[in-house]
């Protein structure tokens, strides 16, 4: 794992813009590859934007921000959900991936989850993002459903449903 990793909670709007950039930079570099640059840049401007993440953090969501060496390297937002955590938004820059900031994202996460009483965490992930279906599944998840929503701008999401049951 990188050397001091803190995982921080959104609390500003200086905190919004960090998030706002990283969603860039992760996603122009992943995911063009996976669901092509037009959707990117929707995507981008309707759920990653300052105003989407002011957006889900006035309707419940939580974010937080994983620095290494004090630097954002990463982000990721929950939400309560029935008697689980839904796990919205996970990503980590290209560079810090491979050593170890999701897992210490996700138990952080898993704590969260069971101080609060919860017994689940679910999230959806594009069927074809195999990389992080794979490092999901080594994590503890298990696909239990697929899906295809529509996002609007004639563009879908076409995901598989995970969950992982906690102890």
């Amino acid at each position: 794992m990188e050397n001091i990793l803190r995982i921080e909670k959104a609390a500003d709007s200086t905190d919004i813009i960090t998030i706002e950039t990283l969603a860039r930079q992760i996603w122009e570099q992943h995911y063009t590859p996976i669901i092509g640059a037009d959707q990117v840049t929707y995507m981008l401007e309707n759920f990653q934007s300052r105003s989407a993440i002011e957006n889900d953090i006035a309707s419940g969501y939580i974010y937080y921000i994983a620095y290494a060496a004090d630097i954002p390297c990463g982000y990721c937002s929950i939400k309560h959900d029935d008697d689980g955590l839904f796990l919205s938004k996970l990503y980590v820059r290209q560079a810090h991936r491979g050593k170890g900031i999701a897992r210490a994202m996700l138990e952080h996460i898993d704590a969260y989850a069971k101080q609060h009483g919860m017994n689940r965490i679910r999230l959806t992930c594009n069927k074809r993002n195999t990389g992080s279906l794979s490092a999901y599944q080594k994590l503890g998840f298990a696909q239990i459903d697929a899906c295809v929503t529509d996002i609007g701008g004639g563009f879908v999401m076409n995901d598989y449903v995970l969950e992982k049951l906690l102890d």
